[in-house]
């Protein structure tokens, strides 16, 4: 088992899509293991994009990120990055295949609704950014059903 980090953005909680995408990751098996919403601090969000602070789009996505309530959730699961990074789809959601997150909501780059963790490394770095106090342990029932 694996945890990962995703974030529903302030774009894709304006637009009402977060239950849309919690059901994503529940229909598919993985465990919610953690959930809250806040505005990040800006030293949050520098903290958490440090690396692209040297790219010409990092103050706009710093903006982008404060701007409104985010939705930060803890996913655990067999290969659960690798998963989830699939329920998302490519950034730009043009360029998204229907039937992921991104293919089906998504239109810009940057009003991708969707953050995911790409490793290991960065889901744990991640994970003990936004939850530092931890996440939940628990089985649901359901998993005797979901793996062999």
């Amino acid at each position: 088992m694996e945890t990962t980090y995703i974030m529903v953005k302030p774009d894709g909680v304006q637009r009402g899509l977060v239950g849309e995408i919690i059901g994503r990751f529940e229909r598919k098996g993985l465990r919610l293991v953690g959930l809250k919403s806040l505005i990040p601090s800006e030293e949050i969000a520098r903290a958490h994009y440090e690396v692209h602070k040297e790219r010409p789009f990092f103050p706009g996505l710093i903006k982008f990120i404060t701007s409104g309530p985010v939705v930060c959730m803890a996913w655990s699961g067999v290969g659960a990055i690798g998963v989830a990074r699939n329920l998302i789809g490519p950034t730009n959601g043009r360029d998204a295949p229907p039937g992921t997150i991104r293919g089906d909501f998504g239109m810009e780059i940057g009003y991708n609704m969707i953050h995911g963790s790409d490793a290991a490394e960065t889901a744990e770095f991640e994970l003990g950014l936004w939850f530092p106090e931890g996440t939940m342990d628990w089985l649901p029932d359901r998993e005797n059903w979901v793996y062999e």
